[in-house]
């Protein structure tokens, strides 16, 4: 460790009651702001709703049923109203994440060297990015699919036949949107976690290659159970988490070069070190001599 990084790790240090108030502070900006988006949230939480029921209708539409005319239900009382709660703890989440992710940074950077808080900021602006980009595959795509793959096997009904009609409830509706929504965007955060695990050495790009033939199969694994049975919507989730594998590894051996290069750099810098030591010192002998 060189003179500078520990000047700056001492100049960061703190006695262990100013780092619990300052945990204290990060806490409250953190669960204020995620209450304000609760509030927000829970105000147009009807609104919210029908906008989440939008890939539904698509979805009517696509199996030749009238969007106009789709029904859910709740079947106790207090059903529609606990969804709305979910509904809004889930978009206040998603809102307040930003100042979450910042509060954890502010209080985790002044124990980084400067060149860690450089490389852990791509990650922190990365990290949500990618998450609503799995949200948005979940939302314009994937939804509307899985909706018209349940549609496809209601019954009209005839003289030897019952008619069997899609009728879903509100909360077995937002869960089912919820969870593809998590599951895609945790499955988008792989460069992310792969990206970290590489910068901090317990990883790197040729482990990810030797192990891709392996990441595919997990891929149709994941797929097939958070999936329904059918290839369409299987595919719609291996593929991207296939793709973002070898994003994964790209990004793995760019950072694999860039600590390359710094290596590199600092022992240049610790060679002429000593030889600038050594030409400073130089004169100050010759006077002695003369």
């Amino acid at each position: 460790m060189s003179l500078s990084e520990k000047d700056e790790i001492d100049k960061s240090s703190a006695p262990l009651i100013e780092h619990l108030i300052e945990l204290r502070r990060r806490l409250i900006w953190s669960i204020g702001g995620f209450f304000v988006a609760f509030l927000v949230c829970f105000f147009f939480a009807k609104k919210l709703f029908n906008l989440l029921v939008v890939p539904f209708k698509w979805a009517t539409q696509w199996a030749g049923l009238d969007p106009h005319k789709v029904e859910l239900i709740y079947t106790a009382p207090q059903e529609f109203f606990f969804t709305q709660v979910k509904l809004a703890m889930f978009g206040g989440m998603v809102i307040a994440f930003p100042l979450i992710a910042t509060q954890i940074y502010k209080f985790i950077a002044p124990g980084l060297y400067k060149n860690e808080r450089a490389a852990f900021l791509p990650f922190l602006i990365a990290s949500p990015i990618l998450f609503l980009m799995g949200a948005a595959l979940v939302y314009f795509f994937f939804t509307p699919m899985v909706m018209w793959f349940f549609l496809a096997m209601q019954q009209a009904g005839s003289d030897s036949e019952v008619q069997i009609s899609l009728l879903p409830k509100v909360s077995e509706y937002l869960s089912l949107i919820m969870t593809l929504i998590f599951s895609f965007g945790l499955v988008f955060q792989l460069p992310v976690v792969t990206s970290l695990m590489t910068r901090v050495g317990l990883l790197s790009s040729q482990a990810l290659v030797d192990k891709r033939r392996w990441a595919i199969v997990i891929a149709f694994v994941v797929a097939a159970v958070l999936t329904p049975p059918d290839p369409l919507s299987q595919i719609g989730l291996a593929l991207p988490t296939i793709i973002l594998y070898e994003v994964a590894i790209i990004t793995s051996r760019m950072i694999e070069k860039s600590q390359k290069r710094e290596k590199l750099a600092r022992e240049k810098e610790e060679a002429s070190a000593p030889t600038e030591a050594q030409s400073s010192e130089a004169p100050t002998d010759s006077a002695q001599q003369s």
